[in-house]
């Protein structure tokens, strides 16, 4: 058994003994954070809770533990002392959420395994997992790779949530309350400093301007050397460079309103994004177009053949350049029984990258640029109401969207050898492909329109019916254009038969399209809970729910003739059925906690992402695949049997595969030799110049992404003493995760299987009573090798890349609240 399998083996072993899970002292932190986190109402609610969790997940406010809904509940401190100080970090302590990301535009958010295809991402689909700050939806999954700012509490709910959220989701939401402006003056600051020069401050200041009126201001600063070394250029890649600013307003002219104005600005600007060498696989490409005989040519060696030297020697420019802001407007009227809720929204995204998209140090593909613009503008209506036997929410939502794209890409000296076969002379030409640009300007225009609803009928003191539907209207429309000039300056339209411009319009191809779509869809969902003892809870979900429709906006699939396949413009919306039950129980005087579920979920028409393996004709394309299917069981547990020690574990076991999908695109083996007619027979992977499949059937295997097991675990001890003339308590605590393999391309390959690992931090301080928190931690403490993704190079030449994780890390940090 390898190493990193024992030491998992041993340390979930050690937890479970302990009887671990979701830290119960997160029961504490979440309830007191959500008395600033939900309005003025949530003290007021918290009052008789006894240290439930409070969560705002069906739009009021209630227990976790009440709710017929599978969900996992963070609060501000147990956020900031196990460094999940974003969502990409939150995965180590929740196990079905994944998060993947190249740089913040090609980011996956997963729950389940079900939200986004895993791969490059598209602006023509919609994410399936929403993220909402504050009841603002964002639709640019970037956001999730700033940092948290101000957070009181993070809500990841799991399975459909249409019938309650503004914007449909399939696969879950994760639902962020920041802390509100306060009448009484309170503020927090933060610093932490640890090895590679990290360094991040955090601060928030909130208190009135007058009887009517608070504010509240919060800052955050991040910033850390990066982790990979560039021998090229001198520079440390994959940095991190972050700043987040927020301010809110609270006016509440009247008890029963309170209308809430904030405003946020958050940059990166990071040394980003980069790869190392991993190891190259045969392909059907002949053998001198394979990666070993094209870097014998160029006399090119990686700077290292170990990925975990952590040495890359990437000759593009890179950057990360990233703005995300905006403004809301949120108001909340108690009018009779109920509260009616506005939630006015307008969110801007920046996007300025510079990539090295062939993984080398060749100047191969010299520039790769696609600067993107994100308008945005939301509108919601809600009203919840509440009574002893009837409970519900009816809302309308409405979603206005533009994104505007300049693509940037152009081929470098070493292209001609690389691109071209050597018989060709051409090959040995570098002013051929050196120069070639393609420039690529696109929109999107998107519109989203909405009703929706969820009534909770208490039936009898223990068994509640809850229905819910959503009527939704979608409307897309893109535009496409990539114009091509050679080195010289002259532009091809595509129909130059030379061989010079054959050769160069094989890499970038002129292309014009404008696709566009609409569609209605009528969703559903049902859920029945009985209160099968006090403190217990049982319940059954179905949902019938939908992702909508997509358009290939990237550009479209061509056809053996270069020609643009038309029909592919638009891809089907995903038809969802969701099923799940749960067991949701507090036992031992409720100082143990108990909650299990078991789901299934199929999806028809599954929207994938598909790539061509070639250099510039497309990043990748969307089409649906016939039917996918994510089902498994999920367990959380936590014990706090004294103040003095409380232990968590979340597990969570996903099965999720491709039940149907036959047309799929080849994994890097099966790929770049001949492509197989009617009546021939493809070659066996990995034979040079061998016959290869047009497309690869998949049924049957695993989704790209998913591990089929995956585990937090932890636990928390502490003694009562004093620092610095401060009474408090002296903590030691432990936070692990492991998860198992999984693949790490859309088309499972041996070449990009991830394998599995685990992770163990550390921390020990002391808090005082007053609210000062000193301690010292060290993430990833066995210095654990492992890849958060593997990457295929284009031109089918067997090169595989990847993105270590990040090493073993160590500081401290010292937070005072006042």
């Amino acid at each position: 058994m390898k190493t990193h399998a024992i030491r998992s083996a041993l340390l979930l072993g050690a937890a479970f003994t302990g009887l671990a899970a979701v830290p119960a002292q997160a029961q504490d932190q979440a309830a007191a954070a959500t008395d600033q986190a939900t309005d003025s109402t949530a003290s007021e609610a918290q009052g008789g809770n006894g240290g439930d969790i409070i969560v705002t997940a069906r739009r009021r406010l209630e227990s976790a533990q009440d709710i017929p809904l599978a969900v996992t509940v963070l609060g501000g401190q147990q956020l900031t002392e196990t460094g999940a100080f974003n969502v990409a970090r939150l995965q180590q302590i929740a196990p079905t959420l994944q998060l993947y990301s190249s740089n913040p535009r090609n980011t996956s958010l997963n729950i389940r395994g079900l939200g986004v295809p895993f791969g490059l991402t598209s602006d023509g689909f919609e994410q399936g997992v929403g993220i909402y700050i504050d009841d603002v939806y964002y639709s640019r999954v970037a956001a999730a790779t700033f940092d948290f700012l101000d957070v009181a509490q993070v809500e990841v709910l799991r399975g459909p949530q249409g019938t309650l959220y503004g914007k449909n989701t399939t696969a879950g939401a994760v639902n962020i309350k920041t802390n509100q402006p306060t009448f009484d003056f309170e503020g927090t600051a933060e610093v932490s400093l640890g090895n590679y020069e990290f360094k991040q401050a955090r601060t928030a200041v909130s208190g009135p301007l007058s009887d009517t009126v608070a504010v509240r201001v919060a800052a955050s600063l991040t910033d850390r050397r990066g982790t990979i070394r560039n021998v090229r250029t001198g520079q440390d890649i994959q940095s991190l460079d972050n700043l987040g600013l927020r301010g809110q307003v609270l006016w509440q002219p009247a008890e029963n309103l309170r209308i809430t104005l904030a405003g946020d600005y958050n940059k990166q600007d990071a040394n980003c994004c980069g790869s190392v060498f991993v190891r190259t696989v045969s392909t059907q490409r002949p053998l001198n177009r394979q990666f070993a005989a094209l870097a014998a040519a160029l006399n090119y060696a990686p700077p290292s053949t170990n990925a975990f030297d952590r040495l890359s020697d990437l000759d593009s420019t890179l950057n990360a350049g990233n703005v995300i802001a905006g403004v809301s407007l949120r108001i909340n009227w108690d009018v009779g029984p109920g509260t009616l809720t506005s939630v006015t929204a307008w969110r801007h995204w920046d996007w300025k990258p510079e990539n090295d998209r062939d993984f080398t140090g060749l100047p191969i593909v010299a520039r790769s640029q696609n600067p993107s613009q994100q308008d945005q503008y939301t509108q919601e209506f809600r009203y919840a109401y509440t009574s002893e036997a009837i409970d519900f929410v009816v809302g309308a939502f409405a979603f206005n969207q533009r994104i505007d794209t300049q693509g940037l890409e152009s081929q470098g000296a070493a292209a001609s050898r690389w691109n071209i076969a050597p018989s060709n002379a051409l090959s040995n030409d570098p002013s051929v492909l050196n120069g070639l640009t393609a420039r690529n300007t696109q929109f999107l225009k998107s519109t989203s329109a909405a009703v929706f609803g969820q009534l909770s009928w208490k039936v009898t003191d223990a068994f509640t019916i809850q229905p819910g539907v959503r009527l939704n209207y979608d409307k897309k429309e893109g535009f496409y254009q990539r114009r091509v000039f050679t080195g010289t300056g002259t532009e091809l339209t595509g129909t130059e038969t030379d061989a010079r411009s054959r050769a160069q319009l094989a890499i970038f191809q002129p292309q014009l399209s404008a696709p566009e779509d609409s569609d209605w869809n009528f969703t559903y969902d049902l859920t029945l809970s009985y209160e099968l003892a006090p403190d217990v809870l049982a319940y059954a979900t179905y949902a019938k729910s939908f992702k909508t429709i997509g358009i290939n906006q990237n550009g479209l699939p061509t056809d053996a003739n270069g020609v643009p396949i038309a029909a592919a413009g638009a891809i089907k919306p995903e038809n969802v059925n969701h099923y799940e039950i749960g067991v949701k129980s507090q036992f031992w005087d409720r100082k143990a906690t108990l909650n299990l579920a078991a789901f299934r979920t199929d999806i028809r028409d599954y929207q994938a992402t598909v790539t061509n393996g070639q250099f510039g004709v497309l990043r990748g394309f969307l089409a649906n695949a016939d039917k996918v299917r994510s089902q498994g069981i999920e367990a959380d547990f936590t014990v706090r049997p004294s103040e003095r020690f409380n232990a968590y574990v979340n597990g969570a076991y996903t099965d999720a595969k491709y039940v149907r999908f036959v047309d799929a695109p080849c994994p890097p083996e099966l790929s770049g030799g001949t492509t197989a007619t009617a009546g021939q027979t493809p070659s066996a992977p990995g034979t040079p110049g061998g016959i290869s499949p047009a497309n690869c059937d998949i049924s049957g295997q695993r989704l790209a992404g998913v591990s089929k097991w995956a585990f937090s675990f932890g636990a928390e001890a502490n003694a009562p003493g004093s620092l610095f003339g401060e009474a408090g308590q002296f903590y030691l605590g432990y936070d692990g995760s492991y998860r198992s393999d999984f693949s790490s391309n859309a088309s499972p390959s041996a070449a990009t299987l991830v394998k599995g690992y685990s992770l163990s931090n550390f921390r020990a301080g002391f808090r005082s009573d007053d609210g000062l928190n000193i301690f010292a931690w060290v993430r990833n403490a066995f210095d654990e090798n492992y890849f958060e993704q593997l990457f295929i190079a284009p031109g089918n030449t067997g090169l595989i890349a990847g993105l270590p994780g990040d090493p073993r890390t160590w500081g401290g940090t010292v937070s005072i609240a006042f």
